[in-house]
């Protein structure tokens, strides 16, 4: 089985979780990975790597991401979210204009401190656990983007919900935190659902359930993308049957091989004829050297 699987993480699962909740459904030996970490209180998509689309874990993980947020006003908590401790409450004098007149400021190239009860680390030791053991240290600000905010609705008790679209390296939690003390009142995150990964969606996303379903009635290897799929963005590139020999041992691929000139880019996508054969590095020559070699016999 080689391809991706759009599944529909639930809340109190971790990432990896999910991904060995798959990998218990495939044939034994079946390479498994997850494109993109959500936190275990975070639902929505996670796109999981299947067989050969592990490989490709590098071309989709920077795309642009889409969450809903519930922001709620007047609490902070110590991880920013509602699995925390309470660390401060405040009243709050704000409403949806004064929510909206502050979202702007956090479009755009922004800086974000991230927050200690996080996965990154200092000195060798995860930020959360360093938290867990009541320790603190200094984090620089980190540069990111945020390439839009709306504004969804009030839903009461101070609670206000978010459509948030960005790229890799944001944290929603500390975006919300944020948000909370621009507006003098603090804030946390209180729910998050990520509804997009580029090309995957949450309407097309499987719950843990309908997988297990899948898998029962055989039907599991139908419900993934093809390895291409998630890929259009590359330009693309084909070589006919005479460079099938190279293709198959990974030659590098001639310029005058190709059906057209390759483009000044990083990465393009390989088909021997209409298989796809991998993902190659366009070289000064003209050339195309291949990065992933993915084409089997066997492909349609």
């Amino acid at each position: 089985m080689n391809g991706f699987l759009i599944v529909n993480k639930p809340t109190g699962r971790t990432s990896s979780d999910a991904v060995v909740f798959v990998r218990k459904r495939l044939p034994r030996g079946t390479a498994v990975g997850h494109g993109g970490t959500l936190d275990p209180e975070a639902s929505g998509v996670l796109p999981v790597c299947v067989g050969s689309a592990t490989r490709l874990f590098d071309y989709i993980i920077d795309k642009q991401k889409t969450y809903v947020a519930r922001l709620k006003l007047g609490v902070e908590t110590d991880t920013q979210d509602a699995t925390g401790r309470v660390v401060g409450t405040m009243p709050v004098e704000a409403g949806e204009k004064e929510v909206r007149a502050v979202l702007p400021d956090f479009i755009g190239e922004i800086e974000q401190i991230p927050p200690m009860y996080s996965a990154l680390k200092r000195d060798g030791q995860r930020l959360y656990k360093l938290a867990r053991r009541g320790e603190t240290v200094a984090l620089e600000p980190r540069k990111c983007r945020v390439d839009d905010i709306e504004y969804l609705g009030y839903e009461g008790d101070d609670t206000h919900l978010l459509r948030i679209k960005c790229g890799k390296g944001v944290y929603i939690r500390t975006l919300c935190h944020d948000i909370g003390r621009a507006l003098g009142c603090g804030g946390h995150m209180l729910t998050l659902e990520r509804t997009a990964a580029g090309i995957f969606r949450i309407e097309d996303a499987l719950t843990l359930e309908e997988i297990d379903a899948l898998e029962r009635e055989g039907k599991l290897e139908s419900a993934l993308l093809p390895l291409d799929q998630p890929l259009e963005h590359l330009p693309m590139v084909r070589v006919g049957d005479q460079c099938r020999h190279a293709v198959k041992n990974g030659n590098p691929l001639k310029a005058r091989w190709l059906d057209a000139p390759v483009p000044a880019c990083d990465a393009v996508r390989v088909y021997l004829n209409d298989a796809f054969a991998g993902i190659g590095q366009p070289q000064p020559d003209g050339s195309v050297k291949f990065k992933a070699m993915l084409y089997r016999e066997d492909n349609p």
